[in-house]
């Protein structure tokens, strides 16, 4: 008489389980006699479902079949509503005589949506005659048989959410442009603007030690600084980058991206100086501006605006070039050191070009 036996793994974490069926007489079960023809497996999980394999050792659904063994895995959950589908994949494999699946007989059906009840498998899994027929008999020990079926359950992702853009940015503008809570009151040049300590101590280290240790002075709730260095403009653009973070209007202007480079490195506002010393370098280098530029970068530790304006200057004609220019003179007078290092920029330059050329003839000779 032939029987079943099950063992069963659960891997809870990944939804996922599988579970051997073995068939103990074989030879009885393929009787064309007395072949039983459905052999159950023990109820197992797997994701949180219940699930049954079928096993048809003389084959499923009539004559046609009959040469194969047919088998399918059912869902059969017992509080399942009739409607309501199980995503899962599941594979099948064939065993051989150590336990260990057989690639030839192994096969996946990929993902399935199971109804309560309903089941899916192969009716064609594998012919009996492959498996009777073999000289070393590799899958059949001591006329025994086994399966292995892994039900992988796909549960179903949560429905998706809109998440929308930060909007901080927008508040904290609102929160400077309306002065709600307040506590500090620059004047500009005869004009007055409001801003919060916390949030502009936050930002820059100037800032911070400006003004969380200042005495309010105005007989107010209000700390009041003066600054006579800076157009209005200017300052209302800096505050408006430090709550918002967004670039100021304008900065692509010449004269503008210098006053806000100004303003940035006053208050050690290193992202801001950055982006005016990008803006500079990228836009702006030419004879015109050049020195200009040079004393702006020496003053306020622009390196890359620095290297920019000296690879510009890197050959004789064009120093000669900014060297005649009205700015160039300035540069002199502010930075005289600077037109000493200009020099030596050219000439080693130059060295370099002579000694590659030198290199290179020499290579050429040995090559001859």
């Amino acid at each position: 008489m032939s029987s079943s036996k099950d063992e069963s793994s659960n891997n809870a974490e990944e939804e996922e389980a599988y579970h051997v069926l073995k068939i103990d007489g074989y030879s009885r079960a393929v009787d064309t006699k007395d072949g039983m023809a459905c052999i159950g497996s023990c109820l197992f999980p797997a994701g949180g479902h219940t699930w049954r394999i079928l096993c048809y050792p003389m084959g499923a659904n009539g004559s046609e079949n009959m040469g194969f063994i047919s088998i399918f895995v059912v869902r059969r959950d017992a509080d399942a509503i009739d409607d309501e589908a199980v995503v899962a994949e599941v594979s099948f494999s064939l065993l051989d005589r150590d336990g260990k699946p057989v690639p030839t007989y192994s096969r996946n059906m990929g993902k399935e949506n199971f109804l309560k009840r309903q089941g899916f498998g192969y009716y064609n899994f594998v012919k009996r005659e492959d498996l009777e027929q073999s000289s070393s008999k590799l899958f059949i020990k001591d006329d025994c048989i086994a399966f292995r079926v892994d039900v992988r359950v796909f549960k179903e992702a949560p429905p998706m959410t809109m998440i929308p853009p930060s909007d901080m940015h927008r508040d904290l503008g609102d929160l400077l442009s309306k002065g709600t809570g307040a506590d500090v009151e620059f004047r500009v040049r005869g004009e007055k603007f409001v801003a919060h300590r916390l949030l502009l101590g936050a930002r820059s280290p100037v800032f911070k030690e400006q003004l969380l240790t200042a005495v309010k002075d105005d007989g107010t709730n209000n700390v009041v600084v003066e600054i006579e260095d800076m157009e209005p403009q200017v300052f209302k653009s800096l505050l408006e980058f430090i709550y918002t973070d967004a670039c100021p209007d304008h900065i692509d202007e010449f004269v503008m991206a210098q006053s806000f480079l100004l303003a940035a490195d006053k208050y050690n506002i290193q992202r801001l100086k950055r982006i005016c010393e990008d803006r500079l370098l990228r836009s702006y280098i030419d004879t015109a501006s050049i020195s200009t530029l040079l004393v702006l970068a020496e003053k306020h530790s622009c390196p890359a605006l620095k290297e920019a304006c000296f690879d510009f200057l890197g050959s004789k004609d064009s120093l000669f070039a900014a060297i005649e220019t009205r700015e160039y003179e300035q540069l002199a007078r502010s930075c005289p050191a600077m037109t000493t290092e200009l020099i030596y920029n050219v000439l080693n330059r130059e060295k370099a070009i002579t000694d590659g050329w030198s290199q290179e003839v020499q290579v050429s000779v040995i090559k001859v």
